[in-house]
């Protein structure tokens, strides 16, 4: 059984639902969520933010907080989870933004930073960081794996 499929059984099995809020990963996670049958009964939908301004004025993370830490950062994706959680009324929202690359890259923030955050209506955050190896295409399909596998065991 693949991961989407894992996200799936355990969604549907304990009645929640899910909502995204992706940058990074542009749509590539929504996507291997809707690939298996049965999204539909949990997955309510997804924004993919790639501009900032796309990430203040649809999911509500405040100017100050882009300017102080940057959109690939903890503070950010907690934001961006948090305002899918309104926006898609969902028990469950995770957020990804991170440097796909080649470009765009920090000393900081190297290619391959990836911040995600997982957040639960009642306010219950877990976010965490990692390094994708690779290209940009290796980055993102990376990316959607490590969310994949980290929504399968906290849902």
């Amino acid at each position: 059984m693949n991961r989407e499929e894992v996200v799936r059984d355990l969604f549907i099995d304990r009645g929640v639902t899910l909502s995204v809020a992706e940058s990074c990963t542009g749509g590539a996670l929504a996507a291997r969520l809707v690939s298996v049958p049965g999204a539909s009964q949990y997955f309510s939908g997804g924004i993919v933010a790639y501009f900032n301004d796309i990430k203040q004025r649809v999911l509500g993370v405040p100017n100050d907080i882009l300017d102080r830490f940057g959109a690939v950062s903890k503070e950010v994706v907690e934001c961006m989870a948090e305002g899918a959680v309104k926006v898609f009324r969902t028990d469950y929202s995770v957020a990804v933004s991170g440097v796909a690359g080649p470009s765009g890259g920090s000393e900081d923030k190297p290619v391959g930073t990836v911040w995600a955050s997982i957040v639960h209506k009642d306010g219950n955050i877990i976010s965490w960081t990692f390094h994708a190896p690779g290209d940009r295409v290796a980055v993102i399909k990376y990316s959607v794996n490590e969310v994949l596998e980290s929504l399968s065991r906290i849902a």
